[in-house]
């Protein structure tokens, strides 16, 4: 393992300015936030995308690209503000330029020699990326960037992000925006929107929760990185279909994501709940899957987030059939369904669901699978691999990361699907890695 204050040299902090001259519907106006954005406030999440393949002047090249997206996306290079009151219904965005943050950094080490293509990583991911320092303010950049360039030729540029502006789809499509300008396009192919008037508004499970979900402080869960092997999630998928072969409709299906999601939850409960009983509790979030249902303008960029809580006894999920589990995790996904298609409908939780979210019983299983983050392109095609990394964690999380490398199989082949996890405390750590060693 390479010793961390060895293998980067930061550089002097800038700003890739907005634009002068900004485009679009929303140029000179504060784009409002819909009920997605307040609730997803002042959270930052990061992607980190590692590209194996050389380009010239790689970091000089990001930050031409990306400060001319911004004349597009101008809404990001401006500044959350507080109209009038003193509630989260009057933030909105204001369009100010002043930027974003970037950062050039090198590195004397390859990205072999940092296992950037494997896991785990040999690198802490903290010190690849620009950090807010716990929530954001009303003053940080709304995004930040920082490219780090290794001894191979190959980089990583991370990017991290405030949520209200945008959830990992919008993002994506943010970044493949830098990345067709910088392989020389005048412009995106996608003519971005910020805001859409005609989008109904979305049940939250964290307006549900209130002011209690707002208060909670970053808890340092153990940082997970592994590989879910495909010989596990063929034989789970092929469980299921046999159980179809009985089924009244003739068959049953399931998506990686279910299954992995399903593993995860088993695995982190059977780590956990050894010696004792209490319920556990699940949440999914759905982006890019209800932008169609909801009916979302062509280039929208905003968030479009819907969340459900799935409940079980942890005897259920530790001692139960790993088929059993990914059916749970079916019911929460056809639950969202239900819930778009019946149009708007309040979350309604109870004491114990409530006090069991606050507490660490709860698991957030999300998957950027299919969102857009692993097609960006600077010049050298895309990312050898993309990574989920969460700065600020008041809940326990794990984030399915998108097929991108050989290593993973987006060949059709490859090891498995890589997740990244912060859903347990340092003495869960050592028995939650060993039941995910036996995943087969």
């Amino acid at each position: 393992m390479l010793h961390p204050g060895t293998y980067a040299i930061p550089g002097n902090q800038v700003l890739a300015a907005g634009a002068r001259r900004p485009v679009g519907a929303h140029a000179g106006r504060l784009p409002p936030l819909n009920s997605t954005d307040k609730s997803r406030l002042c959270r930052p999440f990061t992607s980190l995308h590692i590209f194996d393949r050389a380009i010239h002047e790689s970091a000089e090249t990001v930050r031409r690209a990306l400060s001319r997206a911004l004349v597009h996306y101008h809404p990001i290079a401006g500044r959350l503000t507080v109209c009038t009151g003193d509630g989260d219904s009057n933030f909105q965005i204001a369009c100010t330029g002043e930027g974003v943050a970037f950062v050039a950094a090198t590195a004397n080490c390859t990205l072999e020699d940092a296992r950037f293509l494997h896991t785990p990583l040999a690198l802490p991911l903290a010190d690849l990326a620009l950090r807010y320092g716990g929530r954001c303010r009303l003053s940080d950049p709304l995004l930040m960037a920082q490219v780090t360039e290794f001894a191979c030729g190959g980089y990583v540029l991370a990017v991290t992000w405030n949520h209200a502006i945008a959830n990992g789809f919008g993002v994506a499509q943010f970044l493949q925006a830098v990345g067709e300008l910088a392989r020389g396009l005048s412009s995106p192919s996608v003519l971005p929107v910020r805001y859409d008037g005609s989008l109904p508004e979305i049940p939250q499970l964290a307006t549900a929760l209130g002011p209690r979900l707002a208060g909670c402080e970053h808890i340092n869960f153990t940082y997970t990185d592994v590989t879910i092997p495909w010989s596990f999630i063929n034989r789970v998928k092929a469980e299921l279909f046999q159980q179809g072969r009985g089924h009244a409709s003739g068959r049953l299906s399931c998506s990686t994501f279910e299954v992995v999601a399903a593993a995860i939850w088993q695995c982190r409960t059977q780590a956990i709940t050894k010696g004792h009983f209490f319920w556990a509790y699940a949440y999914r979030e759905a982006g890019l899957s209800i932008l169609n249902r909801v009916g979302a303008k062509d280039g929208y960029y905003g968030n479009c987030i819907m969340s459900q809580v799935i409940t079980a006894a942890s005897s259920a999920i530790a001692d139960g059939n790993i088929v059993e589990v990914v059916k749970l995790v079916k019911r929460g996904k056809e639950m969202i369904t239900s819930t778009l298609e019946g149009g708007e409908r309040p979350v309604v939780l109870g004491e114990e669901i409530v006090g069991t979210i606050y507490g660490y019983s709860m698991l957030v299983l999300t998957s950027w699978g299919g969102i857009g983050l692993e097609d960006m392109d600077l010049g050298g095609g895309r990312p050898a691999r993309v990574i989920a990394n969460i700065e600020m964690t008041v809940l326990p999380s794990s984030v399915m990361c998108p097929l991108c490398s050989k290593n993973d199989g987006s060949d059709g082949k490859g090891d498995g699907v890589n997740v990244v996890a912060f859903c347990v405390r340092e003495e869960h750590a050592d028995g939650f890695h060993e039941e995910l060693a036996r995943l087969r």
